[in-house]
């Protein structure tokens, strides 16, 4: 298929919440003239308009092209689809296509064929938006049409409303939906073998299903995103996200999302469709609906209610539904989560599963759950079939788990549902009040610690349709949602052109300063990807390069690129095994920094709005095991699953060379923070030389363990440590500028150094050289500026070191005995081998050592060789010069990694300013 052009799908100016604002926006037809004129009458079958003479469907709008194109600031060509599309409208192919180098809108009922007559297949580029204005606008296929909507994993085909696309308010029922009819059985359909057409509900008539072909084939839905449909024509007859009359096993529904739907997100009237990989999010009636004796098979189907507790009813709502056929509904269901939410009024509520009249099925690999005010969890109707059913092996349910404060609801003389339940295989029951223990993630996804990894039964054993897998609920430890759904990194309406150079594995966005080509990255990099020059790089959510230890990536920045995030959940996860490339140059270093530095310039960035980027290794960690078995510590600060540490303090995960990080940093929660830089058991391998970070809210670098060494790095306006270690830190760092904010706004210190518990027993001892720290006079009851700071179970080696700063600066150094450390104070008085060390230093402050505990700090420094004991008006430094003319110790004798060197602090002067033309906010 060609790509000309490449559209995919978002909310523009709307924060992504898993619900939607409900039914109560309406869109009045007369409000808008579509420049497009249906002359057929009231009551005659719908005609599709003369197309133009390009070939291509329906007529251009000039009102809809207006109104898009002005939404997203460049040229957008909208077509508008209406009345019914037959063979005689298909282009060479014989199919009718739309492109995704033009926006498809919907005007009533638009039919794809006539009923068993005229039929055609509608191909949907990768990548299209197709939308709906009204309740009244939807598509319907028709009995041997089909549609062939195969979008990818980067580009799904988005099927959503007007107001999505314009970036105006959504919720539900903003328009109709997508209606795929079949010639596969219904137990409504007569039983004398004469012809079958159900009208299904909430289409127009002549929408009919059903016949005797188990198999008939519909066409692929293949990453397809529904957002906002669904609509009620009358009582008890609505339009779904998306309905399935009569549609055959022969069909292709797979990794497919419906999104705040006003009514059910699938329903199942009859036939025998398969489908894996669903997303129903935020619908407000039931996510999964079958009837008319639907017998498909499901696998992987992930619910979630509204996250602000707006309208829901059931996981699943399942029944027979009647008719003359003698066979009850009996789908196969397999690995499913329902997540309710605490909508409760006296017509409907968050439920789990209810199984109705003449339905059977098994079920496997479940997981119920919700907040305490959901509804019951597992429910089923006192029908006779149904009854039996439970008795007699037609209902069965497995290996599934249900938590919740009402698990069960069994009316009077009912079969008893918890001895049912907990009577058949592999079934839990977990009570509410320890659902904490379930192991599951705010998202819905498995804790690689959870106890359902492995609770679960071989779904294979039901069917040949089903995978092998060992985990119960939805979503195991790869997560299937991530990057086409909405919700989940992906599903969004921005507009863009595949010519602008947004490299494979990347997805082009709306640009984000109205000139440059911006590429959204989101989800896990599987392989190896490029960021090429030229472009601006999104983050979206928490991007992972490779899975822990698996999938593994390469990820290269080119020079001069820069990447972005716009808020605390934006980040960069180097994991295990991976690697990122950054190797810029001074005259283009990489960026990584903030949306509003990238649109408003330097000075419209501030700290912490975005997260930062971590690094993790193979490398030692104290809190690792210490008896030989694998090390996976979780980092602070990142979703569960970024894990560190191993016994390779060589391991290599890369290179950071002329890399600024900007703007970033987050809190989580208390003392779960984002760094500028977190490098988690990062080994001696990996390249760190010529690395700014800017104007971060919490730490500069945080070193977890490890033993990456660094060079050249700078450290300006960070509003908690500059550097910080722990866990057995072990790397050697040279040539270290740290300079507080001018404006002494929040700061802390240069340096903090713990190592920080854990069972083993070497602690930190990193060698640090060359450093220059400039505090400032920032001063609260919680913090303030101060130079270095050594405390539990670390050890230090420093040489030339020079700090300073202005009369309100805090202490420019101490080693805190307050708690009795006795590694601590071992290190300085003689008891540990080896000794902390600091010589050829000058500390230059109004407190320049902070005594704590009985040991004299100060004696222990000036009894180095060749350290200086400076007041704060001491002229040390020219800027960031170092002009003080102590000799320098010759750090090259210690390890080959040090440049030997005749100064102390961190730049020389400025004929040898390494900061120069790459670094910002620096009077040099």
């Amino acid at each position: 298929m060609e790509l000309k052009h490449l559209f995919q799908a978002s909310a523009i100016a709307t924060a992504l919440v898993l619900a939607g604002c409900g039914g109560d926006i309406n869109i009045s037809e007369g409000d808008i003239d579509n420049s497009v004129t249906n002359n057929n009458g009231g009551n005659e079958t719908p005609t599709n308009p003369p197309a133009e003479n390009d070939g291509r469907p329906g007529d251009a709008s000039a009102f809809l092209s207006g109104q898009v194109s002005e939404a997203f600031g460049t040229d957008v060509e909208v077509r508008v689809l209406s009345g019914r599309l037959t063979d005689a409208d298909a282009d060479a192919s014989g199919n009718i296509v739309l492109t995704n180098d033009t926006v498809w809108a919907l005007e009533g009922p638009v039919f794809i064929g006539n009923d068993k007559a005229d039929s055609v297949t509608l191909e949907i580029e990768e990548g299209a938006i197709v939308f709906g204005r009204t309740g009244a606008d939807y598509l319907v296929i028709s009995r041997d049409s089909a549609i062939e909507a195969t979008g990818t994993a980067e580009n799904p085909v988005i099927m959503t409303s007007y107001n999505d696309v314009i970036g105006d308010e959504v919720g539900a029922g903003q328009w109709g939906g997508l209606v795929v009819l079949g010639n596969a059985p219904s137990t409504k359909c007569p039983q004398d073998g004469s012809d079958c057409a159900l009208q299904v509900e909430g289409a127009e008539e002549g929408a009919v299903f059903g016949g005797t072909d188990e198999t008939d084939s519909s066409g692929i839905l293949n990453y397809v995103v529904v957002k906002y449909a669904g609509f009620e024509i009358a009582p008890d007859n609505e339009l779904n996200g998306i309905t399935f009359g009569g549609v055959g096993s022969g069909t292709e529904v797979d990794y497919v999302q419906v999104h705040g739907n006003a009514d059910d997100g699938v329903e199942f009237f009859g036939g025998t469709v398969n489908a894996k990989h669903l997303v129903l999010t935020a619908n407000q009636d039931d996510s999964v609906d079958w009837d008319n004796g639907y017998k498909g098979k499901l696998q992987y189907v992930y619910v979630q209610h509204a996250s602000d507790n707006s309208d829901a009813n059931r996981g699943i709502e399942g029944d027979g539904d009647g008719g003359d056929g003698l066979e009850f509904s009996q789908p196969m269901v397999a690995n499913m989560t329902v997540v309710g939410n605490n909508f409760d009024t006296a017509d409907a509520d968050s439920e789990g599963l209810l199984l109705r009249d003449q339905t059977g099925a098994h079920l496997m690999n479940f997981l119920i759950t919700g907040p305490e005010s959901m509804g019951e969890c597992l429910e089923m109707d006192t029908d006779d079939t149904v009854q039996a059913n439970l008795s007699d092996g037609d209902l069965t349910m497995t290996y599934s788990v249900i938590s919740c404060s009402e698990p069960f609801n069994t009316p009077d003389g009912a079969v008893d549902l918890e001895t049912w339940f907990t009577g058949q295989e592999g079934n839990q029951l977990i009570a509410f009040e320890d659902r904490a223990n379930l192991g599951l993630n705010i998202d819905g996804s498995l804790t690689s610690e959870s106890m359902l990894l492995t609770a679960g039964g071989d779904a294979a054993m039901l069917d040949t349709f089903f995978e092998t897998n060992t985990f119960v609920g939805a979503v195991g430890e790869t997560d299937w949602r991530q990057g086409w759904a909405f919700g989940f990194g992906g599903g969004n309406i921005e507009l863009v052109e595949t010519t602008s150079g947004c490299p494979a594995g990347t997805t082009n966005i709306a640009s984000v300063d109205g000139s440059t080509t911006t590429c959204e990255i989101s989800g896990t990099i599987t392989a190896d990807l490029t960021l090429t020059a030229g472009n601006l790089y999104a983050l979206s959510g928490a991007v992972f390069v490779g899975g822990d230890k698996t999938d593994s990536a390469v990820l290269t920045i080119e020079p001069g690129v820069t990447v972005f995030g716009n808020s605390g959940n934006d980040y960069l996860v180097v994991s295990r095994d991976s690697q990122i490339m950054a190797n810029g140059t001074a005259a283009d270093p990489i960026t990584f920094t903030s949306r509003d530095h990238v649109i408003g310039g330097l000075e419209a960035g501030t700290a912490g709005q975005w997260g930062g980027m971590i690094i993790l290794g193979n490398g030692e960690s104290t809190k690792c095991p210490q008896d030989g078995t694998d090390c996976a510590l979780q980092v602070e600060g990142a979703a569960e699953g970024a894990v560190f540490g191993g016994t390779d303090n060589a391991d290599n995960s890369g290179v950071l060379r002329y890399v600024r990080v900007m703007h970033g940093g987050f809190e989580i929660a208390p003392d779960n923070e984002l760094n500028g830089i977190t490098f988690g058991g990062v080994g001696s391998g990996t390249t760190v030389e010529y690395v700014q970070v800017h104007k971060n809210a919490d730490d500069g670098v945080e070193f977890f363990g490890g033993a990456v060494n660094a060079k050249y790095l700078t450290f300006t306006g960070v509003q908690d440590d500059s550097v910080d270690w722990d866990n057995g830190y072990k790397g050697k760092l040279q040539f270290v500028l740290v300079k507080h904010a001018d404006d002494n706004s929040d700061a802390n210190r240069a340096i903090e150094g713990d190592g920080d518990g854990g069972d083993g027993l070497a602690f930190s001892n990193p060698t640090v050289a060359n450093m220059t720290v400039i505090g400032n006079s920032f001063d609260t009851a919680n913090a303030d500026s101060e130079g270095i700071l050594l405390r539990d179970q670390t050890n230090a080696q420093l040489y030339n070191i020079l700090v300073t700063g202005p009369a309100g600066m805090g202490e420019c150094f101490e080693v805190d005995l307050s708690d009795g450390d006795t590694t601590a104070l071992g290190n300085m008085d003689g008891t540990n081998t080896p000794q902390m060390v600091m010589q050829s230093s000058v500390l230059a402050c109004a407190e320049n050592i902070k005594n704590s505990g009985d040991f004299d700090q100060q004696a222990w420094f000036t009894a180095q060789d060749n350290n200086s004991l400076l007041d704060n008006t001491a002229t040390v430094l020219d800027g960031i010069y170092t002009v003080d003319t102590t000799t320098a110790t010759d750090v090259s004798a210690l390890d080959s990694f040090f440049t030997s060197v005749d100064f102390i602090g961190a730049v020389k002067d400025a004929d040898n300013d390494w900061t120069a033309e790459w670094t910002v906010a620096l009077d040099n």
